[in-house]
Formats: C-alpha cells, sequence, structure tokens
C-alpha cells in the first residue's frame, strides 16, 4: 500500500476522495488527543477539543488560505504545522472560558517522559534510586511553575519533537523569540528544579 504525504492527500481529498481525508484523521489523532490532553489534563476534554479540532479542519480544508488558522496553504507551512495551531488555539480557547490553567505533564501515553530523560541522568546511582521516584513529581511541580508559553515550547520541542521552524509556525512567533523562550524555559526549570 502506498503512503502519501499529507499535501498529497489533501490534493486528492479536494479532488473528492473522502477517503483521503478519513486517512488523514487517523494520522493526525492521536498525536492531537495527546497535545490536548497536556494542555487540559482531562481525557474526556481532550477528547472534546480533539472532536472540535478536526471538525474545524474539515470545515476550512476548502477555505482559501486568510491567515494559518483558516484554510491551509501549503505555501505558508506543512499541514502537521497548521492543524498543531488549530490545536493550540482550540486548547487555549477552553482554557479561557475555564479561566484556570490546568498542571502540565510531558508524559505519553506509554508514560514515558522525554524531558525527564532530557534533564536528569538516566542512570543514577544506587543510593539515587529511590529519590528517582520522586523526580517526576518535582518534575511536574516546576513544570507548573513555568509560564504557559514556557511550557509550550517545551511540550513542542521535547514531547512532539518539533523543530524550532515548526514550532514557530505553531505558536506564530519568529524564529528568535522560539529559540530565547526555549533557552529561557529551561533555565527556569533547571532553577525550579535546584530549589526543589
Amino acid at each position: 500500500m502506498k503512503t502519501y504525504t499529507d499535501e498529497q492527500l489533501i490534493t486528492n481529498y479536494l479532488k473528492g476522495n473522502e477517503e483521503s481525508l478519513e486517512i488523514l484523521i487517523k494520522r493526525y489523532l492521536r498525536p492531537i488527543y495527546s497535545f490536548a490532553f497536556r494542555f487540559v489534563g482531562d481525557s474526556q476534554t481532550a477528547e472534546d477539543i480533539t472532536q472540535e479540532v478536526f471538525v474545524k479542519v474539515w470545515r476550512n480544508l476548502k477555505k482559501p488560505a486568510l491567515s494559518l488558522s483558516k484554510g491551509f496553504d501549503p505555501k505558508k507551512g506543512s499541514f502537521k504545522t497548521w492543524i498543531f495551531h488549530i490545536a493550540k488555539n482550540t486548547s487555549f480557547d477552553f482554557l479561557k472560558k475555564k479561566k484556570t490553567i490546568p498542571f502540565s505533564e510531558f508524559e505519553n501515553e506509554e508514560g514515558g517522559n522525554k524531558l525527564t530523560e532530557t534533564l536528569i541522568d538516566p542512570a543514577p546511582l544506587p543510593d539515587g534510586l529511590f529519590e528517582r521516584v520522586h523526580v517526576g513529581e518535582i518534575l511536574h511541580t516546576a513544570m507548573s511553575r513555568l509560564a504557559p508559553k514556557y511550557r509550550m515550547v517545551l511540550f513542542l520541542r521535547y514531547n512532539d519533537h518539533f523543530t524550532f521552524r515548526e514550532i514557530t509556525e505553531v505558536l506564530g512567533e519568529p524564529l528568535n523569540t522560539i529559540k530565547s523562550q526555549h533557552r529561557r524555559a529551561i533555565i527556569k526549570l533547571k532553577g525550579l528544579l535546584s530549589d526543589s
């Protein structure tokens, strides 16, 4: 079976092939759900956000691209960054309605934590094994104290494996701003972790 790029699937869908849209949805369903779940911390709400994201994609895919969140324009970026931009805006809209910002975690569905693996030595000394149980709690607490913009950059970089350029497309910020926010986020997080 041939594997199509996102752009090929979109072209086929715009020509009337409904199955192409189904393939795109299957391709991005889990990543968008995981992204939303990290924002809201609740599986039912993350499901609702995910559904809303795909409704917006379906509504806007055929529209002319007036902005990043309306209509897809391959000249302005990839489908991946466009759909994650929609997911970010939809999640922020939910948080505005809720008026609270939930704690966020870097854990993926398998229980792995990319940020912990990056910041903390994966091979602790034997006497440090007991303390390692508490690292996740410490990291969770430290992450919750970061500004949302810093958490988002770290999520996209270390959990979703986005490049800095892709992060600029998702968040709508200049490349140097994203790199600066990443640097500040790492420094702040290290400071919070050393205070713990």
